[in-house]
C-alpha cells in the first residue's frame, strides 16, 4: 500500500499539491482501481437486502476517493501541463474511463438498485437519496447495463476511444497556441494597443532573448491586438493564426480535422447501441430539455427575435468603418477593431479606460461583499498548498463563523494553462463520520498578470466572467445537501447548471454594486457615475450580433449530433456553413476553422448541450427580474435564492427549484429585456 506515501491518495484533507509528481499519478490510479473493483465484487455478490448503509454508501466513499484522487490530475494536466504529466494523464485515462464504463455496466450492482428502488423503505429515505437511486437507475440504462455482452464491449471501446480523442483534441490546440509567436521589430507597429499589453509583449519577447516584442495566440495577447492594433496587416495576421490552430494548415501532428469526424461518428454509434437514434437524443436523456426538436425551436425562435437586432448592428457597424476608418470592406479581422473604434464615439468611452477602475485589488473584495451581503456569509483568505505562486485560497463562514466551503483562485494565463475560464469541484459537501465534509472549489480564469508593479487590471468584460465562475463556485459551495450524489452541482440538469452562473454577471451592471468595487489604478478615486452611465447605455451595444453568434454554435452543435451523418458525404465544415447561411448576418474567411477549437463541444461536456447557455440564461435572467423587483441586494431574496436553488443540489429537478424560488414557471420576457431586444 502506498497510501502513506504518495500524497495522490492522501484525501485526508486539501490536495498535497506541493508534494506532487507525475510518477505518483499510476500507482495511485491502479492502487485505487484494484481496491474500488474488489469493493464492486463483494457488494454485487452481497446476498442480503441492499440498504443505503451497506450498499450505496461504502460504493459512494469508493468512486469519491478515484474522483477526488483523479480529480487532482486532471486539474493539475489543465492548469499546470508539462510533457511528464500529459503523458502520464493519457497513459492513465483509459483506466479511468474503462472503470467507469464497466462500473455503469454492472448488472449486480443495477440490480440492486433495482432492488432498493422497489422496496418499501425507498419512500423513507430522504429525498436527495430517493433522487440519487433514480439517477443511478437512469445513468445505468444510459452506461449500457441492459446491452447484450457483444454490444457491452464495444460500447466500451467506443467510451475508452472517445476519452482518448477528446484528451488528444484538447492537447493539439494547446500545442497549436503554444506554437505560435510573432516578434514586432519596431513599437510603432503596435501602434492603438494598450500600454500594459505593450509592457507585457516587451517582456515576453526579453525572456526569449528577442529583441522588439511577443504577441502571442493567448487571450490577454490576441484579444487586445484584435480590439485596438491600427495596424490591418497585423490583425490579419494574428487572426489568421488563431482562427486556423489545430487545423490542417500548421503541423500536421496538432490537426484536429479527423478527430473531429471520429468523435462525432463514435457519439453516433454509442447513442444507437443503446436505441437512441442520435446522440442528441441520448445526451438529452438527464438534461431538462425534452428533445432535440424542442431545442432547436427555442433556438430557431431566438434567432428569429435576435435577427432583426443583429441586422441593424451590423448595418451600423458597416457605415462607420466605410465613413469614419476608410474600411469599404469589412473582414474578419476588422470587427472587433471597428466595433471598439464605434462603441469609443458612440459612447465616448474605451474599454481600457474602464479598465483602469477595476484592478484585481478592488475587483475581488467588492465580489466578495457582494456575496457576503446576499448571503450573511463572510470570505477571507486561507493557507493552503498551491500549485502555482499566483493562485491563491480563501475560507467562506457563516454567521456563527462555521466553515462552509473554500476555493483556490488562479486568474492569470499562462502556457502550462488550457485556455478559457471555469470551475471544478476539488472536494464535495458530505455527511462522513466524523461530521459534515466542507466543499472545496477551483477557480480558473485566463486574465492577462500584473505588469510594472501595478495589480492586475480587469475589464468590464472580465469582471462578468469572474463572477460567472464564482456563480458556479457558489453552487458548488454552498450546498446543504449531505448526500455526495445530489451535493452541490452533482445530479443538476446540465442545462440548468449555468443558471448560477449568469444569474451572477447581471450584478456586473449596478451601481449600487459596482461603484465599491472600483479604484483607478494610479489615482485611486472611484468609477465615475458619467462613466457608469455610458458603460449602461452601451451594455447592449452589439447585443444582436453576440446572441445570433452564440445561437449559431448552438445550432451547429446540435445538428452535429441530431440530424447530421459522418459518414453521408457532407463534412462537418458543411454542415457549420449551412448553419450560419440560416441565421448568421456575419460569415468569416473560407480558411477560418472554428470547429478546430471548439473545445467545449469536442474535449469537455457540452456535446448536443451548448445551447446550455442560452436556455439557461432565461432561467437566470428571469430569476433576477426578482431581486429588481424587491432590491438587488435585499438580504431576503438572496436568502430565498440560496436556499432554493443554490442549496438544494441535484435532491429535486431544477424546474421545481425554479418555481420554488420565483413562484412561477419561467418566462422569455426578461432575457429580452436585459439583452435590449424589444421594442421601445
Amino acid at each position: 500500500m502506498l497510501t502513506a506515501t504518495n500524497p495522490v491518495l492522501d484525501l485526508s484533507g486539501l490536495p498535497r499539491f506541493e508534494a506532487f509528481k507525475p510518477e505518483y499519478v499510476t500507482p495511485a490510479v491502479d492502487e485505487l482501481l484494484e481496491a474500488n473493483r474488489a469493493l464492486i465484487e463483494q457488494l454485487a455478490a452481497f446476498d442480503g437486502a441492499p440498504t443505503w448503509e451497506n450498499f450505496v454508501a461504502p460504493l459512494e466513499d469508493a468512486n469519491e476517493k478515484l474522483h477526488r484522487a483523479w480529480g487532482q490530475v486532471g486539474h493539475l494536466n489543465a492548469v499546470m501541463n508539462s510533457p511528464e504529466l500529459r503523458e502520464v494523464y493519457n497513459a492513465n485515462l483509459p483506466k479511468i474511463t474503462q472503470y467507469y464504463t464497466e462500473l455503469g455496466q454492472n448488472q449486480g450492482l443495477f440490480g440492486k438498485f433495482k432492488q432498493l428502488r422497489a422496496a418499501p423503505d425507498f419512500a423513507r429515505l430522504n429525498r436527495a437519496q430517493r433522487a440519487i437511486i433514480d439517477h443511478e437507475l437512469r445513468d445505468f440504462r444510459l452506461g449500457g447495463a441492459e446491452l447484450p455482452a457483444e454490444k457491452k464491449a464495444r460500447f466500451l471501446a467506443i467510451r475508452e476511444k472517445l476519452s482518448t480523442v477528446s484528451s488528444r483534441f484538447s492537447d493539439n490546440l494547446l500545442d497549436a497556441t503554444n506554437a505560435f509567436a510573432h516578434y514586432v521589430e519596431s513599437e510603432s507597429g503596435l501602434a492603438g494597443i494598450p500600454a500594459d499589453v505593450v509592457q507585457t509583449a516587451r517582456e515576453a519577447a526579453q525572456r526569449d532573448g528577442k529583441p522588439g516584442w511577443k504577441l502571442t495566440l493567448h487571450a490577454p495577447s490576441y484579444l487586445p491586438v484584435m480590439q485596438y492594433a491600427d495596424d490591418r496587416v497585423l490583425r490579419e495576421l494574428i487572426y489568421r493564426a488563431y482562427s486556423t490552430r489545430a487545423a490542417e494548415f500548421g503541423n500536421q501532428e496538432w490537426d484536429n480535422t479527423a478527430l473531429i469526424t471520429e468523435i462525432v461518428a463514435l457519439r453516433r454509434e454509442l447513442a444507437q447501441l443503446l436505441g437512441f437514434a442520435s446522440f442528441a437524443e441520448y445526451s438529452l436523456e438527464p438534461k431538462m430539455a425534452e428533445s432535440p426538436q424542442q431545442v432547436l425551436q427555442f433556438l430557431n425562435e431566438l434567432a428569429a427575435r435576435a435577427r432583426p437586432y443583429a441586422e441593424r448592428d451590423l448595418a451600423e457597424l458597416k457605415q462607420f468603418a466605410r465613413e469614419e476608418l476608410a474600411l469599404p470592406e469589412l473582414e474578419a479581422w476588422d470587427i472587433a477593431y471597428a466595433s471598439e473604434k464605434l462603441r469609443a464615439a458612440r459612447y465616448a468611452f474605451s474599454d481600457q479606460e474602464v479598465k483602469q477602475y477595476f484592478p484585481e485589488t478592488s475587483v475581488l473584495p467588492g465580489m466578495f461583499r457582494l456575496i457576503e451581503t446576499l448571503y450573511g456569509l463572510t470570505i477571507a483568505p486561507d493557507g493552503a498548498p498551491r500549485w502555482h505562486p499566483d493562485v491563491r485560497f480563501f475560507s467562506i463562514r457563516d454567521r456563527e463563523n462555521r466553515l462552509v466551503g473554500q476555493f483556490y483562485i488562479d486568474l492569470y494565463a499562462r502556457p502550462s494553462k488550457r485556455g478559457g475560464a471555469w470551475m471544478d469541484d476539488a472536494i464535495t459537501r458530505r455527511r462522513i463520520t466524523s461530521g459534515i465534509q466542507t466543499p472545496v472549489a477551483y477557480l480558473t480564469c485566463n486574465f492577462a498578470a500584473p505588469v510594472g508593479g501595478k495589480p492586475a487590471l480587469f475589464t468590464h468584460d472580465e469582471v462578468i466572467t469572474l463572477f460567472h465562475e464564482f456563480g458556479h463556485g457558489l453552487h458548488h459551495l454552498l450546498t446543504r445537501i449531505e448526500e455526495l450524489g445530489a451535493s452541490g452541482i452533482n445530479g443538476v440538469e446540465w442545462d440548468a447548471v449555468e443558471l448560477p452562473s449568469q444569474f451572477m454577471e447581471n450584478f456586473c451592471w449596478e451601481w449600487d454594486v459596482l461603484a465599491p468595487m472600483t479604484r483607478h489604478v494610479d489615482t485611486g478615486t472611484p468609477l465615475p457615475r458619467a462613466l457608469f452611465a455610458k458603460m449602461l447605455a452601451a451594455k447592449n451595444f452589439q447585443s444582436g450580433l453576440q446572441t445570433l453568434r452564440q445561437i449559431e454554435f448552438s445550432l451547429f452543435d446540435m445538428h452535429l449530433h441530431y440530424d447530421f451523418d459522418p459518414h453521408a458525404g457532407k463534412s462537418v465544415a458543411e454542415l457549420l456553413d449551412e448553419v450560419r447561411r440560416r441565421v448568421a448576418v456575419i460569415f468569416p474567411p473560407a480558411f477560418n476553422r472554428f470547429a478546430h477549437s471548439f473545445t467545449h463541444v469536442f474535449a469537455g461536456g457540452y456535446a448536443a448541450g451548448y445551447y446550455s447557455y442560452k436556455w439557461a440564461e432565461v432561467l437566470s435572467a428571469d430569476a433576477y427580474s426578482l431581486f429588481e423587483e424587491r432590491g438587488v441586494l435585499d438580504a431576503a431574496t438572496g436568502s430565498r435564492f440560496r436556499d432554493e436553488i443554490l442549496a438544494v443540489g441535484g435532491s429535486r429537478p431544477a424546474l421545481e427549484s425554479f418555481v420554488a424560488f420565483r413562484g412561477r414557471e419561467p418566462k422569455i420576457d426578461a432575457l429580452l429585456r436585459h439583452s435590449g431586444m424589444v421594442a421601445t
